[in-house]
């Protein structure tokens, strides 16, 4: 069977031909973004303000758990109804609390007491029905989960007048929040900005499983509410795209993109952020948000004990003859140890590795991801307001190219790239494999993904190097560009041409790779460990070729 005629639908477009416009009217034959449907949200209205002070005494006598019980019942009240009213809502400043208590150690992994623990799991439970049941734009959001500035931090440390001066309080004294924890203790005044905490969440998986178990709960509700509020922001436009004011200008990523540095030293902390890996310099970079926060509380059991006196005619020396005090001492002292980040690219094929190690675990590997799909989002639509796509993935290239073959495989495999749009996991993968296929291999004529350029440009070709590593690398990338385009349009026969340029890759890789460890052509990290990745590529990549011969025998009979 022959291929099908060109057409649109026999390829992923590039994703640098999607129409930034997202103009409905527009007659441009090139690719958009879907839009998921967006759920519909409550309109929301201020507390009255009896129920606004009451709320404020209970967190200012730390009676958290009363405020935020009221809090829920105030915002779920009405949402049976077939038409349900505006949803009561706090100032900004109550859900900027809610926001430090939900991760607070006092309240987590030093929580003294149930109810202080109760506290930080209602507020989370709180800030996630805010968001889906009003969403980021009604709720306010964007002003609740400001960092710190110039400008926002008056807003949040002033003081309550509560004696009558000559000038009227304003609307931000009345509502603001006398406390530790609601001004220079939270964490929107302790972190520089959202990618210090990103940074510092990530080293966290690695170092401090603990603290890890409450900040990813925090940073997956800040990742959904920045995802919602970009989502309905692209939607106003899509809905009046003749404004001349982008509604994407004003979203919460947008603000968390645009630091104090200069654009282009920002672009790359926030890229170490995201790839934070726990190493000092990462940690120097992204430190704790708050003093001390990884000790934790101590056991139940542990009890002080009573002061040793010291008197030489009752033969009682105190502290200074007693071994066995001094090291139970010194780990009351010392902040807690944690096992050492796991290490990938083992030769020992006895047992197999956890690939998601290196980054901390299955779920940091997906907030990471997401992050990046947004980040490429922003890029795609708002070049000018953040940073060139190109810039941005040659970013991305630093970042991943030089990781463990298995680490590597984890960020770009097929199922890593769902957490992108088409186009750009398309994008992202052939830049990665450009810098890493021979030179031999000539370019593709369009940026747009179709199985005639992976037949002629990328299958057949090995490393520009004869290392084993570089060689794997190059055998998951074109792997996951087939996975790509099987799932976009599906792959065809072609007389067998793709069963021929899928083995001679995997037979020139294979001899390349050979040379590794004979002299100057093996590469750093070259073992049987990355000789197994690359022939358990080349499997795969074979069962899905003889997969899409038996559709296409299906089909002639």
């Amino acid at each position: 069977m022959m291929p099908p005629s060109a057409s649109s639908q026999d390829a992923i477009p590039s994703v640098y031909s999607i129409d930034s416009s997202q103009s409905s009217s527009s007659s441009s034959a090139r690719p958009s973004i879907h839009l998921e449907p967006l759920p519909a949200w409550r309109t929301a209205k201020l507390l009255p303000y009896e129920l606004r002070e009451h709320c404020i005494i209970y967190f200012e006598e730390s009676l958290y758990v009363p405020a935020l019980h009221l809090l829920i019942s105030l915002l779920i009240s009405g949402t049976a109804s077939t038409t349900p009213t505006p949803a009561f809502l706090p100032p900004p400043q109550q859900l900027a609390l809610a926001a430090t208590l939900a991760v607070h150690p006092s309240l987590t992994t030093r929580a003294q007491s149930e109810d202080r623990l109760q506290a930080s799991n209602l507020a989370l439970k709180y800030l996630r029905l805010v968001l889906d049941l009003v969403g980021p734009v009604n709720g306010h959001l964007w002003e609740a989960f400001a960092f710190s500035t110039v400008e926002t931090s008056s807003r949040r440390g002033a003081k309550r007048r509560t004696t009558g001066d000559d000038l009227s309080p304003t609307k931000d004294d009345l509502d603001s929040i006398n406390g530790e924890l609601a001004n220079a203790g939270s964490v929107w005044a302790r972190a520089q900005d959202f990618w210090h905490v990103v940074g510092w969440a990530f080293n966290c998986s690695l170092l401090h499983p603990r603290r890890w178990e409450r900040w990813q709960l925090w940073l997956q509700y800040m990742i959904d509410v920045l995802d919602s509020d970009w989502t309905l922001r692209a939607q106003m436009r899509l809905d009046d795209p003749a404004n001349e004011q982008d509604p994407r200008e004003r979203s919460m990523i947008v603000q968390y993109l645009n630091g104090g540095d200069t654009p282009a030293r920002q672009e790359r902390r926030i890229l170490r952020a995201v790839f934070a890996d726990a190493t000092s310099k990462s940690t120097g970079e992204f430190s704790e948000v708050w003093r001390n926060e990884t000790r934790e509380r101590k056991k139940d059991g542990d009890t002080k004990k009573p002061e040793a006196k010291l008197d030489i005619e009752a033969d009682t020396w105190g502290l200074y003859m007693n071994d066995s005090s001094s090291s139970s001492d010194l780990e009351d002292t010392l902040p807690p140890t944690s096992p050492p980040p796991a290490v990938l690219g083992t030769n020992s094929l006895t047992h197999f590795p956890d690939v998601s190690a290196p980054f901390g675990g299955p779920l940091s590997i997906v907030l990471r991801l997401r992050l990046l799909s947004l980040l490429s989002t922003v890029s795609v639509f708002l070049p000018h307001t953040f940073t060139p796509l190109l810039t941005l993935y040659d970013l991305y290239l630093e970042h991943i190219r030089p990781l463990p073959v298995a680490s590597f495989f984890t960020l770009i495999s097929p199922s890593s790239m769902q957490y992108f749009h088409q186009s750009a996991a398309s994008s992202i993968t052939q830049i990665i494999l450009r810098s890493l296929i021979a030179s031999s291999a000539p370019p593709p004529l369009t940026d747009d993904l179709t199985q005639k350029d992976l037949e002629r440009c990328y299958l057949p070709y090995p490393a520009n190097t004869g290392s084993i590593s570089d060689n794997a690398k190059v055998s998951l990338c074109v792997e996951t560009l087939l996975r790509l385009l099987q799932g976009h349009c599906g792959l065809y026969w072609n007389d067998g041409h793709l069963q021929e340029a899928v083995e001679q890759g995997i037979e020139a890789r294979e001899q390349k790779a050979k040379k590794a460890g004979k002299g100057r052509g093996k590469g750093k990290g070259d073992g049987e460990g990355e000789r197994m990745w690359l022939r358990a590529s080349a499997g795969r990549m074979r069962g899905l070729v003889d997969l899409v011969r038996g559709q296409e025998q299906r089909q002639d009979d």
